[in-house]
């Protein structure tokens, strides 16, 4: 079976590396790549010499089996495909099932990577987490390098100069990796999150939970929020938004599947932040978390720089490539077997990936 990868659009990485392709190679399948495909993610074609068959990206498309990118095609450049091919991509079939429902319908198979089920025996395959943790690292490093200030304390012959303070609203995958980096940077985090289950693993990475007596305890709740009274989660969200007032950096990491991302910081409270300080939010493509975002701009409001960017990922590209190239071929082990394609609709992460079944294919 021939595994096709084409070069993105307007995007940098790459869905398969050189490390990648010779993984395919050891499942007993045949790599073809669109030439310059890895070029924007530091793999040139001569990296691929010896793992993939080099080829103009029509020619890609028409021979593959197999059709892995990290965003989807469009739906002509699909149908250059043979009947039967199974796409596999970032498809969102949770905002938008449209592609999908087209290509099962011209006889196509949809494979969606942000549909495998985060589940412990899917970790190694975690796409969304993957691209989450470069995300929240590099968010950091972009507010840092915006900031006017210094994020550490420093002690100098002209006078002390006091560290930073970052507010970091989500601790999930993201939002952990943004308090590792802004505490290895020498601020000061602090941290705030519907689920109080997470504490320990923010006070583990240096930040500060910011709690509010009269939580109802979600220990059992498996990391997931529980509903909580009208009267405790208000006093949540005068505290966060004072918080956020008060810092230099604000992000922000909320996101719902298929759902608007929540509201966390009101136009209000933005207008409290100082001059200079900045916000970089992580949800922007959702609809954003601060009430002023604009998803791909950098705006600025009284004085505070405001950041949407849900695609931080892409700017590191050369380990972003060799992480979702690593997932994927974790993924691809599920399904793979000596060759040749096997679709156990029993196995849970096949049958939550997959749009079409292929019964429908028969």
């Amino acid at each position: 079976m021939k595994v096709g990868i084409v070069k993105e659009k307007d995007d940098r990485r790459v869905a398969m590396t050189p490390n990648g392709c010779k993984s395919l190679q050891g499942l007993g399948l045949t790599p073809i790549l669109e030439s310059g495909a890895g070029d924007l993610a530091g793999y040139p074609d001569s990296d691929y010499a010896e793992f993939a068959t080099l080829a103009a990206r029509d020619q890609v498309i028409a021979d593959s089996d197999i059709l892995i990118s990290i965003s989807p095609l469009g739906l002509e450049e699909y149908q250059k495909a043979k009947k039967g091919t199974l796409m596999i991509s970032m498809f969102a079939p949770y905002l938008d099932d449209t592609l999908s429902r087209k290509l099962d319908e011209a006889g196509y198979r949809t494979m969606s990577l942000d549909m495998i089920p985060r589940i412990t025996i899917a970790q190694s395959m975690d796409v969304l987490s993957s691209m989450a943790s470069i995300a929240g690292y590099k968010a950091v490093l972009l507010a840092a390098d915006t900031l006017d200030k210094y994020m550490p304390m420093m002690m100098t012959a002209a006078g002390t100069v006091k560290p930073a303070k970052v507010v970091v609203l989500g601790a999930g995958v993201a939002g952990l990796q943004a308090i590792a980096t802004a505490r290895r940077l020498g601020a000061v985090v602090e941290v705030s999150d519907p689920r109080t289950a997470v504490k320990e693993e923010v006070k583990s990475l240096g930040g500060k939970f910011i709690e509010i007596e009269g939580a109802v305890d979600d220990s059992g709740a498996g990391g997931y929020a529980v509903e909580q009274s009208e009267e405790f989660l208000a006093k949540q969200r005068a505290l966060v938004q004072q918080k956020s007032a008060e810092a230099d950096i604000v992000i922000t990491t909320a996101q719902v599947r298929g759902r608007q991302a929540p509201m966390l910081l009101p136009k209000e409270t933005v207008e409290k932040m100082r001059p200079g300080a900045v916000i970089v939010d992580l949800a922007a493509s959702t609809g954003g978390n601060c009430a002023l975002t604009e998803d791909r701009k950098t705006i600025m409001h009284n004085g505070v720089t405001i950041i949407g960017d849900s695609d931080l990922s892409a700017s590191m590209p050369r380990d972003a490539s060799m992480m979702f190239s690593n997932n994927i071929i974790s993924y691809m082990k599920q399904f793979i077997k000596d060759g040749a394609l096997e679709l156990n609709m029993e196995n849970e992460i096949i049958s939550s990936s997959l749009y079409a079944k292929p019964e429908s294919h028969a």
